[in-house]
């Protein structure tokens, strides 16, 4: 007897009768009939032999004993007390529990944290499925269930690795918080190898049997090629990766010719530049500064996807469900075809090209006086990058500086401005932090030749305070023209939570720092970053301290930008790799009337999808310069290294290598002189005997241990310490 996976399922566990009919089967079907049941209609449910009847009345009757079914004086059967019974998410831990959370509790139900599902309670319930689960008791504080069926699979598709097997191989999943293997026979394998990565669609779910049956739909490669796992991440992580025929047909039949039109500016003369990364290829943002008699006038320049891009078509579509460009190291998944993304939309050099800018005049101390917003055309002068900004700005190079002599003005005031700018920001209480990005090279050959930190220089500063100052502008310039109605997108960012703060605090303690008072405000959590800056410790302060803070979403209430100290923020310099830039700039050219916003969601219900795409997105981006980090460290068992200790649990070390950012862990068992013990309030493992203390911020020289490339785990030894934090 086998399930196939559509609408619900239903699964045994225990007291199974005749191998048909379970406890959970009877209540979950009783449940869904939402009503009286009779004993008739249950055997017809499950098809049940008539030779079963009496084994199936005493499970009911033990389930009315139990208080979990009534029995009228009619013979129906209803659920007792339906408020035990509750529909939530389950989200799997790779050990094997669960837990499920609940959205919409019974009334008068009050349910204050996700509910706890032991591994044995689980069946053929996997990560994601949306359940019914009954409560059952509240051990040690936590509330417990059991669950009762599976209401909507949640995944039915996985990517994994192929075993094959003489008449059945099995899948082993990617992500571990599916801890089963998937059933494949071998004329359903695709004639996959032993070891390649493939692509399972779930079939069947056979109940009373953990793995489920499947055939292979797709096979990816050899997973030590990068080419195959940038496949795999896209897949795990459902990224959509193939437009339409539809959306190509629109993009084919766009009219590429630049004309100027009614309403537009014509900044032709203004000597925009685009300052960009060495690899970018899609370039939405130019930028120019002119001196005025009273200081300075900043020009963004945006790309106008707006102009291309028309609300409700199959590519707007496409582009609101993709939500966001997704960047691999060797691999972009762009929100727009390429058409439009590194041509019509792109600000090349020496191209005449739609934008939206924004003009804004700044004072000699770079307080905002006047601002200005118009569709524009624009021709950029130059596609100059970081590394030929600084030397012109910051190394004074002769030879960059002859060679942009004609732009050399512009770009003095540009780094004139952006130094005012940053400094404002500053005194306001923005926070300043300095997290250090992993960059993976690449060699022609498409292996990884290194990983070093990403440099960041004058150049990107200047570039961020600029974006920074037209977001800020934009948002002030919506929150005056619209009701809540009819709001714009904001991109805010609420006050950390205090019980976080109070947590960072005890860590910041631990390591020595010195904290100010009056915890909690922008100037103090900059404060906390000034007592490190400069040190190793400086890399784990910033992280701690990130910890603490609210994820940054999209809303269409207002409510400012803690990081930034901010009282209006939005993203509108991005709408080539971001959707709400496009509804931005859709939103900006309604109140300055050049077109109506007929984007058809509301900002409501797209705040909330676009804020979830943008962390599928950054978890994917994360996973894959994580899967090249053990890929990188593969093969260099025996290796020494300088690290820091980020992390100190009960089962031993989290170790952050200074140069490279690649983490891994020293696991309590190979800390062999000691018997170590774990002490929570101080975050630190203490020796019993040598009185030996490992606290987080401490220095290690490391020795690589092992790599597991396949579940990404990085272990470490202690070489040898250095000092502590």
């Amino acid at each position: 007897m086998t399930e196939t996976v559509k609408p619900r399922s239903s699964f045994a566990r225990t007291n199974r009768v005749g191998g048909i009919v379970s406890e959970e089967d009877l209540i979950g079907f009783i449940y869904s009939r939402d009503g009286l049941t009779t004993f008739k209609e249950v055997m017809a449910g499950f098809d049940i032999p008539r030779g079963h009847r009496k084994e199936v009345q005493n499970l009911l009757t033990a389930l009315c004993s139990q208080k979990v079914l009534f029995q009228d004086d009619d013979g129906f059967y209803s659920i007792r007390r339906k408020e035990d019974f509750v529909e939530g998410m389950l989200s799997v831990n790779p050990r094997g529990f669960a837990f499920a959370t609940v959205s919409e509790p019974p009334p008068g139900v009050v349910i204050e944290q996700d509910v706890f599902i032991p591994e044995r309670e689980l069946s053929s319930a996997t990560h994601g499925d949306k359940v019914l689960l009954r409560i059952v008791a509240s051990r040690r504080g936590r509330m417990e269930g059991v669950i009762i069926k599976v209401l909507e699979r949640g995944t039915t598709v996985l990517v994994g690795d192929y075993m094959s097997g003489r008449s059945t191989g099995l899948v082993y999943p990617e992500d571990d918080r599916f801890p089963f293997q998937v059933l494949v026979r071998k004329e359903n394998s695709m004639g996959a190898k032993n070891g390649e990565s493939v692509v399972v669609e779930i079939e069947h779910y056979t109940p009373g049997k953990r793995n489920p049956d499947g055939k292979i739909i797709e096979i990816l490669g050899d997973p030590d090629d990068i080419a195959v796992q940038n496949e795999i991440v896209i897949r795990k992580f459902q990224l959509p990766f193939k437009f339409s025929p539809k959306a190509m047909d629109y993009v084919a039949a766009l009219d590429e010719n630049i004309v100027m039109e009614k309403g537009r500016l014509d900044l032709r003369d203004i000597q925009h530049v685009t300052i960009d990364g060495e690899t970018a290829r899609d370039f939405d943002d130019a930028v120019a500064v002119i001196k005025t008699r009273s200081g300075f006038r900043l020009y963004v320049s945006i790309a106008d996807v707006s102009h291309y891009v028309k609300p409700g078509t199959a590519l707007d579509l496409e582009a609101y469900l993709r939500g966001t460009s997704v960047y691999f190291p060797t691999r972009v998944v762009p929100m727009l075809p390429e058409k439009l993304s590194n041509n019509l939309c792109s600000l090349v050099p020496e191209q005449d090209r739609y934008s939206f800018t924004a003009i804004l005049d700044f004072d000699g101390n770079g307080t905002r006086k006047e601002m200005q917003f118009s569709k524009s055309i624009i021709r950029s002068r130059y596609r100059l990058t970081y590394t030929i900004v600084k030397k012109i700005l910051v190394d004074k190079d002769d030879e960059s500086r002859r060679q942009y002599h004609d732009i050399l003005e512009n770009l003095e005031y540009m780094g004139a401005l952006a130094l005012l700018l940053e400094q404002k920001r500053m005194d306001r209480g923005s926070i300043g932090f300095e997290i250090p990005e992993a960059e993976v090279a690449i060699d022609e050959n498409g292996e990884i030749s290194g990983i070093n930190r990403l440099e960041r220089n004058r150049a990107h500063k200047l570039i961020e305070e600029f974006m920074l100052a037209a977001n800020e502008a934009v948002a002030e310039k919506l929150s005056t023209g619209f009701d809540k109605k009819n709001a714009a997108l904001y991109r805010i960012h609420e006050k950390p939570d205090p019980i976080k703060v109070a947590v960072f605090s005890g860590f910041g303690r631990t390591m020595g720092l010195k904290l100010p008072g009056d915890s909690g405000s922008p100037v103090w959590f900059g404060k906390v970053l000034d007592l490190t800056r400069g040190t190793p410790q400086e890399y784990i302060v910033n992280n701690l301290l990130l910890r603490t803070m609210k994820q940054a979403k999209y809303s269409p209430d207002n409510v400012g930008h803690f990081g930034l100290a901010a009282d209006f923020y939005t993203h509108f310099t991005s709408p080539i790799r971001r959707y709400p830039d496009l509804m931005v700039h859709r939103k900006l050219s309604e109140l300055l009337g050049s077109g109506a916003d007929e984007t058809p969601v509301s900002a409501d219900e797209a705040g909330l999808f676009l804020s979830k795409r943008e962390r599928v997105a950054v978890d994917a981006e994360r996973e894959m310069v994580d899967r090249l980090k053990v890929r990188f460290m593969a093969g260099r068992e025996g290796e020494v290294f300088d690290g820091i200790i980020s992390g100190v649990t009960t089962f031993g070390l989290f170790i952050e290598l200074l140069d490279t950012f690649i983490g891994g862990a020293i696991e309590l068992t190979a800390l062999k002189d000691d018997y170590y013990q774990y002490e929570e309030e101080s975050h630190r493992l203490l020796g019993r005997r040598t009185g030996k203390i490992f606290r987080l911020g401490d220095l290690l020289r490391v020795k690589l241990e092992s790599v597991d490339k396949r579940k990404r785990h990085i272990n470490f030894v202690i070489a040898e310490e250095k000092e502590h934090g």
